[in-house]
């Protein structure tokens, strides 16, 4: 899909024909299987260094398991993982732990990803020393100049997490992202669990970290107002698919794929006039996603598709360019702003 992005020395990360299927058996013990989950099934994806990649889509969808696929929190049932033009996919643990250092991760529940037994300062410290990185000036000033970094108070060092709020723990979380100076991190849905007044602020704090060190984002969002603040480009995924895949501001302006216009749709408009004149534009997609054990034939969107037709059902449609870099999966798809 993406051959020429690929052989770009500014690619960072690429991965191809990626896939995780989970395994389902037909009763609890069995070694017998029913069949797989097919959370992610066969997608293609390249960051280049320095920029943002949004990843949208549906709960379900296999976003997060493509983020820890990734940053191989999760083993590969199949396809390629290339970090710097090196095959990681299916290193062992040992091998892999240098490489630990260069790809990080932000989890979504600022509450559960942080132990509730260990201080700030040791839960920031944990990849310092696991890693075994020299620090100069002692673990305790290294730990303390990453929490003023984050914008946290570096007299609360021994701190513990209940003593946070759920933004500050965040804070906390992108503090220990960044102890090992990663060049590549992952943030899945890192500000959906925080009030709105606050998931501003973490956002803004990713982009002034990511201007300041250098930084390369897989950012992991459903919330396509946030993702359009951050990302460079986007890519839509449905049911473990990646549908389209273009630039920020083109993919906003003019998305090509009907799911993501559907979606696009959905988003809230604060304008009370133009909310009232869009609410006659917006696209109600009937029927539930279907079952990631048993997707549809061809293009699987097409059971909730009102362009869909014969060839959709016959045939997986092919992610193919409709201008620039502008890339969608569809056999019929959209022109200029119209969704007929």
């Amino acid at each position: 899909m993406l051959s020429s992005e690929g052989s770009d020395p500014d690619t960072l990360l690429e991965v191809k024909g990626l896939e995780k299927h989970f395994p389902i058996s037909r009763r609890a013990f069995s070694q017998r299987k029913a069949g797989a989950v097919r959370a992610v099934d066969g997608i293609d994806l390249s960051v280049r260094k320095g920029e943002t990649l949004g990843l949208v889509g549906e709960s379900g969808c296999g976003k997060s398991t493509t983020g820890r696929l990734v940053t191989r929190l999760l083993e590969p049932s199949n396809g390629t993982i290339l970090f710097e033009g090196q095959d990681i996919t299916h290193l062992p643990t040992r091998t892999l732990r240098p490489l630990r250092r260069d790809i990080q991760m932000i989890f979504q529940d600022p509450y559960s990803s942080l132990n509730p037994r260990h201080t700030v300062g040791s839960i920031v410290a944990a990849p310092l020393l696991v890693q075994r990185i020299p620090t100069p000036n002692g673990i305790r000033q290294a730990v303390q100049e990453l929490l003023e970094l984050v914008g946290l108070n570096p007299e609360h060092y021994n701190r513990y997490p209940h003593e946070f709020s759920g933004g500050q723990r965040q804070r906390i979380g992108v503090a220990r992202a960044l102890a090992l100076r990663p060049k590549l991190i992952v943030a899945d849905e890192p500000v959906s669990a925080l009030d709105v007044s606050v998931q501003a602020q973490v956002v803004n704090l990713l982009d002034d970290l990511q201007r300041e060190l250098d930084l390369t984002y897989l950012f992991i969002a459903h919330d396509l107002s946030v993702v359009r603040h951050i990302s460079d480009r986007v890519a839509v995924m449905y049911l473990g698919r990646i549908v389209e895949l273009a630039g920020r501001n083109e993919l906003y302006a003019s998305p090509r794929h009907p799911y993501t216009r559907a979606l696009l749709s959905a988003v809230p408009v604060p304008d009370p006039d133009r909310r009232q004149r869009e609410r006659r534009n917006r696209i109600l997609l009937t029927g539930d996603v279907p079952s990631p054990i048993s997707p549809p034939s061809g293009c699987r969107f097409r059971t909730r598709c009102w362009k869909a037709q014969d060839r959709c059902a016959a045939e997986a449609p092919a992610m193919l360019e409709v201008g620039g870099c502008h890339q969608v999966a569809c056999h019929f798809p959209l022109e200029g702003t119209d969704d007929d």
